[in-house]
């Protein structure tokens, strides 16, 4: 509110406060506008993605890059758009596969079959990569990188600006594929999440949460198994991330049949893991009755 003291003007005649009143009354317009025209600039500052690391010539330009644990996701939307337009069915998950990490999941399609991008960003890259084929990397205004993988078509460039749910190009067997499918990846940075960590792969197309919270755990393939979906529990604040990272531990008694394979996949916990916090060899013979410590 703008008080005026009108006791300067008392001794003035009638037409000269006039026209004094009516210089306040611009000035003032003019001051209130310059200051709403500064807020509105400072608050429309757009953010530059391509500012650092913006390499189309490698799939990973992050090498060097270390990332501290737990880091915060943030999404402005509660869904995102279906990378297909068809019900996505996961073939393979994110996990170790056949002795190697598989830092994606496939999702079966037909060759031909349109992909859209997830999220609005950019095309970071748009070429044939190795193990993967045609290959198209979109950056979001997150930090995230959504890679769609093994395509027969290329339907954008690199440095082209897409929105949400814009056609990217079409599925098939490029690269390292049996059969096609889209292999999607997610990137912060260059280590790859669990999609099914972030998303729900339904017809819901649901973003877990609008703010997560991501361990360690949930980038690294050798703690999940690619042959079925791991138990999500995500973490909506920084103390229930950090809280995640004290190790569990419990005894698990050998039974008649049981192998080290078959512990570590009951218990959801690596074979590597098992020998380490017991101190055996993967040859070691076990014993029907035997207590193994399984920490998680």
């Amino acid at each position: 509110m703008i008080c005026v003291c009108f006791s300067a003007f008392a001794q003035k005649d009638p037409e000269q406060l006039l026209l004094d009143l009516s210089e306040f009354k611009i000035e003032t317009a003019k001051d209130s506008i310059k200051v709403e025209t500064s807020e509105t600039i400072d608050s429309v500052i757009p953010i530059d993605i391509k500012a650092e690391f913006w390499d189309h010539t490698v799939y990973n330009p992050y090498k060097d890059v270390e990332l501290e644990f737990p880091l915060k996701l943030e999404f402005k939307d509660s869904t995102y758009f279906s990378p297909i337009s068809k019900n996505k069915v996961v073939t393979s998950r994110y996990g170790w596969r056949r002795g190697r990490p598989h830092k994606g999941i496939d999702i079966d399609l037909v060759t031909g079959d349109s992909l859209f991008s997830m999220f609005d960003g950019i095309v970071r890259m748009s070429r044939y990569s190795r193990g993967h084929g045609k290959t198209v990397v979109v950056r979001h205004f997150n930090g995230l990188e959504t890679v769609y993988a093994h395509l027969s078509v290329y339907g954008v460039k690199e440095n082209d600006t897409v929105t949400r749910g814009q056609y990217i190009g079409k599925g098939g067997v490029s690269g390292n594929a049996r059969g096609s499918h889209l292999h999607l990846v997610v990137n912060y940075k260059g280590v790859s999440i669990n999609p099914e960590y972030l998303f729900e792969f339904n017809n819901h197309n649901k973003i877990r949460s609008q703010e997560l919270w991501v361990t360690r755990k949930w980038t690294r393939p050798i703690a999940h198994n690619s042959k079925r979906q791991s138990k999500i529990k995500t973490f909506l604040t920084e103390e229930d991330a950090l809280a995640s990272l004290i190790k569990q531990q419990s005894i698990y008694v050998v039974k008649p049949g049981d192998t080290l394979s078959r512990i570590s996949r009951r218990n959801s916990v690596s074979i590597s893991s098992l020998c380490k916090t017991n101190a055996i060899k993967r040859s070691s013979v076990l014993r029907v009755g035997q207590k193994l410590l399984i920490e998680k």
